[in-house]
């Protein structure tokens, strides 16, 4: 009997996680209550941009992983983006001069590059995402994705085009191919071609040299965007009202927290115990 009721508040608790989940998302949202879906963690993190690196907040569950901008912290976000955990694939990184603890995050619609406030953060995010996908896996209910979008260079990185060698100016504006993720112009970025991992049927801007070297591997950057948007578009959410003026980075100091499903309760890096018993939870 007491297991039986600890398993109805259970469902109970994690339904109303996730619909006070969806909710903070407003109108725009994508519905999140999937049963036998469970939220593991949450916590905030800074994603590079193609401009700058801004704060997300991130929802681990057992199958998928999600991400938007924050609007106002806790309470609403928008921009909701949702990757089933069997398409992603993780890669440790060393620090950089302005991101430390990060890491990157490769999926086949776009790839992209995070960073914890702390070490042990960044440990417990990246071993939660494995964990929770590697038991996903094992339930041979899906397959692994064995192709991930290119990651872009970042705006700042060059300042003439990567092709041409011309100088990017107000008329001469950046531009990014799909297929390698360099800066180039739009007299070297002209073709458009359908990626089929990042999109089944829009045709994407490519390079020149990626054009006319389709059988060629091409130099892997592993963060891509599933808009096909021109220069002006492609902000990867640049224009959202969670960006300011690019200048020293702050992490977020709140710790992200996670779901113990020895005690049911939720706590801060160290208290997540391994969802061993996650096959045996409600479905």
């Amino acid at each position: 009997m007491s297991t039986t009721m600890d398993q109805l508040i259970f469902q109970r608790e994690n339904r109303e996680r996730i619909q006070a989940l969806e909710s903070s998302f407003g109108l725009s949202r994508r519905l999140l209550s999937t049963p036998g879906r469970v939220l593991m963690g949450e916590g905030q993190l800074l994603k590079q941009g193609r401009r700058k690196a801004e704060p997300k907040v991130f929802f681990l569950f057992n199958d998928v992983l999600v991400y938007g901008s924050i609007i106002l912290s806790g309470r609403w976000h928008k921009n909701q983006k949702i990757f089933p955990l069997e398409d992603i694939q993780l890669q440790d990184l060393q620090d950089s001069e302005r991101l430390t603890n990060q890491w990157l995050i490769r999926t086949p619609r776009k790839s992209f590059f995070v960073s914890a406030p702390s070490y042990d953060e960044k440990q417990a995010w990246m071993h939660h995402i494995e964990d929770c996908r590697s038991r996903l896996l094992r339930g041979g209910s899906c397959q692994p994705s064995s192709t991930f979008a290119v990651s872009w260079i970042p705006d700042a990185a060059a300042y003439k085009c990567m092709r041409c060698f011309s100088r990017f100016t107000a008329a001469n504006r950046r531009h990014h191919c799909r297929k390698c993720g360099f800066l180039v112009c739009n007299s070297c970025s002209k073709t458009r071609e359908v990626i089929d991992h990042i999109h089944p049927t829009k045709k994407l801007r490519v390079c020149r040299r990626c054009h006319t070297s389709k059988t060629e591997e091409v130099p892997s950057r592993q963060r891509g965007d599933s808009t096909g948007k021109n220069s002006s578009e492609e902000d990867d959410e640049a224009a959202s009202s969670d960006e300011g003026e690019d200048g020293e980075i702050t992490q977020n100091q709140t710790p992200s927290q996670w779901f113990n499903t020895q005690t049911d309760t939720w706590g801060q890096v160290g208290t997540y115990v391994d969802p061993a018993a996650l096959h045996q939870w409600p479905q």
